[in-house]
């Protein structure tokens, strides 16, 4: 059902079954595309041009076409290597900017620990610009540090 609840199960790494809600966008998108006279036989949605499963292979020249059709639109593309993981890590970050919880970015990436899901949630640019944002700038002038006689006595003694 595409309705209130879209989702797709996928067995991923390790054979695990996870299950991940469909933007409204994309249920759109899929609406569509069932709309369409069936590709193959009709069992699979995205079925190869032989109408057989699509392998990871297929999938990797789909993203890379894709990509190079995009770039046409937006230079910066240009020479950048997208991945089916780099889509995965991008959208790990945007659910953190949206001030999703880590741990529910660890579920809805299938890892059994937030220790896991923290490669995906590197701090951006922006992130770090906001944060430096929220700092208080110092008052006054810079002083040099002058170490007291005590401080001097004990490294001496080292």
């Amino acid at each position: 059902m595409l309705g209130t609840g879209a989702h797709v199960r996928v067995i991923g790494k390790g054979r695990k079954e996870r299950c991940t809600p469909l933007a409204k966008a994309t249920a759109a998108v899929l609406k569509a595309w069932l709309r369409e006279p069936p590709r193959g036989d009709g069992r699979l949605l995205f079925p190869n041009s032989k109408g057989e499963r699509l392998s990871v292979h297929g999938v990797k020249y789909l993203l890379t076409k894709h990509a190079a059709n995009a770039a046409r639109v937006c230079p910066s593309l240009k020479g950048k290597r997208v991945t089916v993981h780099l889509l995965r890590h991008t959208m790990a970050l945007e659910l953190l900017q949206a001030g999703v919880d880590r741990a529910v970015i660890a579920l809805w990436l299938g890892h059994e620990s937030v220790e896991t899901t923290q490669v995906y949630l590197e701090a951006t640019l922006a992130m770090k610009e906001q944060a430096l944002a929220k700092t208080t700038p110092r008052t006054g002038r810079p002083r040099l540090f002058r170490a007291g006689d005590q401080l001097l006595g004990f490294l001496n003694s080292l």
